[in-house]
């Protein structure tokens, strides 16, 4: 069961990934993107060599920079509506930016209170260099992030910036709790993976609308649009850390369950195997919890619950974000809802 609980299975989508009617989102926005790492790097002015190694670490040039990918497609399908201008403003290119440096501060920091020893396919920065110093280059790539948002010189921008880094520190104090009734807890974890991952691409993708059009209506569609495809790469991320291999995820499977997290698909496994509980209550810390938990959650229909959640999800960005003006971006951030859904990394 295990191997053919594969996303591809689960998804009954109405248009396959191989539809040739959208082009490829990463071949739109490669233009706007073109040395994106090189210009993050130019916000990492550092005068120490190691804090500038630590900062460079994951700005790489490796990552699929799937937000900012995001971010200047939503851009361009909000100028286009606004005044037919296919162009990416400078201050839109800068959020890009900006929440790509916002979303790796996360990281470094989310590695640290997980005591995870890989991402992406290689070790930490806390591995490496120590807890102390990954808090520091994290606190540091956030502050780059605040000065690189100051200068675009936009107090609503601002603002709406600003909120994702308070939904981050929110989102990890969710994680670190749970709840006792079964009801609350399902909220709990959609609220948690709201302020956590969707948080950031909502707030990003309304921040360009507003510098792209002045219209409130837009700026609503942006942000929903965002939070929708966020919420739903939660999800899928929560289905692969069950389905998919170490090797293609780039860092151990069943790490929720390690850390005492109960994601969709155990939540979902919940209702069908209730002795599930009381694992849950004591966050799978008894030994061969974790096995016994994995086991459940493969044997239910969790992982094709938590799926269809998905599906919903990335249905309701699709409805939102065509509401727009057609454009080519506008069809790409249709693509990119169907590339959510089946991604297997």
């Amino acid at each position: 069961r295990y191997h053919h609980t594969s996303i591809s299975h689960l998804c009954s989508c109405s248009k396959t990934a191989s539809d040739e009617k959208y082009q490829d989102p990463f071949q739109l926005g490669r233009k706007d993107l073109k040395n994106l790492y090189e210009d993050i790097k130019k916000e990492l002015l550092v005068s120490t060599a190691e804090l500038k190694e630590m900062c460079d670490y994951y700005f790489d040039g490796k990552g699929k920079a799937f937000r900012p990918m995001i971010v200047v497609l939503m851009a361009r399908a909000c100028n286009v509506h606004h005044n037919n201008s296919r162009e990416v403003q400078a201050s839109q290119r800068s959020v890009a930016i900006i929440a790509e440096m916002i979303h790796t501060a996360s990281l470094v920091h989310d590695d640290v209170i997980d005591d995870a020893n890989s991402r992406r396919g290689k070790m930490t920065v806390n591995q490496i260099w120590g807890e102390r110093k990954a808090v520091l280059a994290g606190d540091f790539i956030l502050s780059a992030a605040s000065v690189a948002l100051a200068r675009i010189g936009n107090t609503t921008i601002i603002s709406v910036l600003t909120q994702v880094i308070e939904d981050l520190v929110r989102g990890e104090f969710l994680q670190l709790g749970s709840k006792e009734n079964e009801n609350e807890r399902f909220a709990h974890y959609l609220e948690k993976t709201f302020k956590k991952t969707a948080s950031l691409i909502a707030n990003s993708c309304k921040a360009v609308s507003i510098l792209g059009c002045p219209d409130p209506k837009v700026h609503e569609i942006a942000y929903q649009y965002g939070k929708n495809v966020g919420i739903a790469f939660q999800l899928i991320d929560d289905v692969l850390d069950f389905t998919s291999c170490a090797d293609r995820l780039g860092k151990p499977t069943a790490a929720d369950l390690k850390l005492g997290l109960a994601t969709g698909p155990v939540l979902f496994a919940c209702r069908q195997f209730p002795e599930m509980n009381a694992m849950i209550m004591r966050r799978f810390s008894k030994p061969g919890d974790v096995e016994r938990a994995r086991k459940y959650v493969l044997q239910s229909d969790g992982v094709q619950q938590t799926t269809y959640l998905a599906q919903r999800y990335c249905h309701e960005a699709t409805r939102e974000i065509s509401k727009l003006r057609p454009s080519p971006e506008r069809d790409a951030l249709i693509q990119l809802t169907e590339m959510v859904l089946m991604r297997d990394k």
